[in-house]
């Protein structure tokens, strides 16, 4: 049942997903009698659709200490809607003294010329868990959830930190297309307001530094949503004319990029096919479609011939959480929009993109084109 659903995923041109999604939704159950034992029943907790978790889970590091802190903050607003105060108060004791004992340790795990940067960004923390801790002791659960957001926005700060050098080479197949070496915020402006979208390129470098480099171009300015569904997906980047894609002036022909997609267990993405081919319909890639505002390229039938073309993912549903659906591996998802996310809710068919600009972090991009 998976494989005759997927050929007709695989068959829709440029990203044409209302079906897709729509089918999924509808026999999301019946699915899952066909997916291997290991996932064969609904998920017993909840999947994580929090785009900001997400990307913070993603970094490529590994310090333990730092992914306790974390943990324990992101589950803070969750142990105030079941009013466990007491863990809460431990919780809070727990980071601090957490900070107190690694502190030296984390500073010393940073490259030498971050060292200044990470203890600012240690000090803020340390600084951000004072209100936090007294919101806790007052059992004020108005103000928990925001608190503990402001401490985990240093948390991604220090680990980001600590990452010394991009990780892994992209196969040399795909070395000489643009590459984006780390992260860059991405600001959408349209016609119905304004959107941050955050660009991974330690997840999805070919397929990130694609879009960054178009962006710097200025291809999507003036470029219209040309497929949509107001409770499903938003679709752009195709331009005017025949052509469906970016066409590299220096070969005349259109730029393509590969299915990319990173596996929690792996250091480099999986290129070149997608889940379905491979087997592994059901796999959980480390950034799934899971939170309202996934961003993803579209592609055609040949899941490699990607683009311009990329999609904005809305939709959010228990039964289809991340691992689950039939979009997880096989679309490359590349970021998450993180800020604006009411924009999303107004645009619709035939809303314009006024300019696609890149506000931090261009300087990851490796590869550029000349306009």
């Amino acid at each position: 049942m998976i494989a005759h659903f997927m050929q007709s995923l695989s068959t829709i041109s440029n990203g044409l997903l209302t079906m897709a999604i729509a089918m999924m939704i509808t026999i999301s159950l019946s699915l899952s009698l066909a997916i291997a034992p290991a996932v064969a029943a609904l998920p017993t907790k909840s999947a994580i659709k929090d785009a900001r978790i997400i990307l913070r889970n993603a970094l490529p590091i590994d310090n333990e200490s730092l992914r306790d802190i974390q943990r324990t903050l992101e589950q803070m607003p969750r142990q105030v809607n079941l009013k466990r105060w007491s863990s809460l108060k431990r919780d809070i004791e727990t980071i601090n003294k957490n900070l107190v004992r690694n502190q030296a340790s984390v500073i010393s795990e940073a490259v030498s010329d971050r060292r200044d940067l990470i203890t600012a960004h240690l000090t803020s923390l340390t600084n951000s868990l004072v209100p936090l801790q007294e919101a806790i002791e007052i059992k004020d659960r108005n103000s928990i959830k925001a608190l503990s957001e402001k401490a985990l926005d240093y948390v991604g700060l220090i680990e980001a930190d600590l990452i010394a050098s991009f990780p892994y080479e992209v196969p040399a197949k795909y070395a000489q297309l643009p590459q984006l070496k780390g992260r860059a915020l991405v600001e959408l402006v349209t016609e119905k307001g304004n959107a941050i979208i955050t660009v991974d390129g330690y997840s999805a470098p070919v397929n990130a530094g694609q879009f960054i480099d178009l962006v710097q171009k200025g291809f999507y300015d003036g470029l219209t949503f040309t497929r949509a569904d107001e409770n499903y997906y938003l679709q752009t980047g195709d331009p005017e004319g025949e052509i469906d894609g970016y066409i590299d002036p220096q070969t005349g022909k259109e730029r393509n990029v590969p299915m990319e997609v990173l596996l929690p267990d792996q250091k480099v993405p999986l290129y070149g096919k997608t889940f379905e081919e491979m087997g592994l319909t059901g796999t959980l890639p480390v950034l799934p479609f899971a939170a309202f505002g996934t961003v993803a390229m579209a592609h055609p039938a040949d899941a490699n011939a990607g683009s311009s073309q990329f999609f904005i993912y809305l939709f959010e549903s228990e039964l289809t959480p991340a691992g689950l659906n039939l979009l997880d591996g096989n679309y490359t998802v590349f970021g998450y929009v993180t800020d604006g996310k009411e924009t999303l809710d107004k645009l619709r068919l035939g809303d314009k993109v006024l300019s696609a600009k890149v506000i931090s972090g261009a300087e990851n991009l490796v590869n550029a084109t000349a306009p």
